[in-house]
């Protein structure tokens, strides 16, 4: 259901759950023992991409209707989007720049996993959209929060309240994603991504990703945070190679 490719500059985590990555429980446990395994390899880069024709379609809705159906059906409904929290919120602290590579459509729970990544990529063709609204739900995996914040209020009261699915070249528009390419190229394009940020140094990136995130947590004074990250990244051998390295020439 998920491959894992181990390279300790760009890791790749293949989904691959027919015909829509759902995402059901075992999908969940699967996706977090492939975070294992790239954490482990220490990876710079992890690429999130589907072998599917969608990205990923969100939750698995025959277990949805199961929850209506079941009289500790708003209880189990509520575990399960908690199961979904802590994996998109592992994702988003993930100790590697993560990029998404979204082949297809990417909806509900599917974009609330894309937007748990750092940079997003897209096919021109792709679907993207948070259409909870549409079966009285609402897009709770993360999805007001994080798009509110990628995006502004407004685009995310436009996707979320007016039910708005858009394509790859809105989406880039609307700042959703970062890059759009033809779905034919979405592999090249992605792992040529991966494979540039993969060569800058890791301390930096993830140091870089700290205070980039600092931004949407009024606990945190970025800042400061700013200040105090170079007496760690100015100790690493790394960075005193690259610097060496950069005056020889």
């Amino acid at each position: 259901m998920i491959e894992v490719i181990e390279n300790a500059t760009v890791s790749q985590i293949v989904m691959g759950n027919p015909p829509v990555n759902a995402i059901d429980n075992k999908f969940m446990s699967d996706f977090h023992a492939a975070l294992d395994r790239v954490e482990d390899v220490g990876a710079t880069v992890m690429l999130i991409r589907s072998n599917q024709k969608v990205f990923c379609a969100g939750a698995d809705l025959k277990s949805i209707q199961q929850h209506f159906q079941s009289d500790s059906g708003i209880d189990d409904m509520i575990a399960y989007v908690q199961l979904m929290h802590k994996l998109f919120n592992r994702l988003e602290q993930f100790p590697a720049v993560t990029i998404a590579a979204i082949n297809g459509a990417a909806l509900g729970g599917g974009l609330e996993l894309a937007l748990s990544c750092d940079l997003r990529v897209a096919a021109s063709e792709a679907k993207l959209g948070l259409p909870e609204a549409q079966v009285g739900m609402i897009p709770g995996a993360g999805g007001t929060q994080r798009l509110t914040r990628l995006c502004g209020p407004g685009i995310a009261s436009r996707i979320i309240l007016g039910c708005e699915t858009v394509d790859g070249v809105e989406a880039v528009r609307i700042g959703l994603v970062e890059k759009i390419c033809p779905r034919a190229d979405i592999d090249k394009i992605s792992r040529e991504w991966a494979d540039k940020i993969g060569k800058l140094a890791k301390p930096a990136l993830l140091a870089s990703k700290e205070c980039i995130y600092a931004y949407s947590d009024s606990a945190i004074d970025g800042y400061a945070m700013e200040l105090e990250k170079p007496r760690i990244t100015m100790r690493s051998q790394e960075a005193q190679d690259r610097i060496a390295a950069f005056f020889s020439k």
